[in-house]
């Protein structure tokens, strides 16, 4: 297995809340706006400040079919990017993603 592959997976297991992300990017910037309105804990990599950036953005294609970011993962669960965060916030659905573990 690759070391980004590998580094991608443990991100993703060891975050309860994993968003890849790019500093400038206006849905990233919502996306972890929201999560902080919600007093959400979550880890962000800024893919175009890291050395394996746009390796690891490959890798989230192979993974999940999303090459866009922000790509969003809670409790290992790909739930996709802003449009798909924001809808299961309106829904309630966010809530009993996050509610699956009580450290959140």
């Amino acid at each position: 297995m690759s070391v980004v592959r590998e580094l991608v997976k443990r991100l993703i297991v060891e975050n309860p809340v994993m968003i890849f992300s790019k500093s400038y990017c206006p849905y990233c910037i919502r996306t972890k706006d929201l999560f902080d309105d919600l007093n959400t804990k979550y880890k962000a990599i800024e893919l175009n400040e890291h050395e394996h950036g746009s390796e690891i953005q490959e890798e989230l294609k192979t993974l999940t079919g999303q090459r866009t970011v922000p790509n969003v993962f809670i409790h290992s669960q790909h739930i996709g990017g802003f449009d798909a965060v924001n809808s299961a916030n309106e829904t309630g659905k966010l809530q009993e993603y996050l509610k699956q573990n009580s450290k959140l």
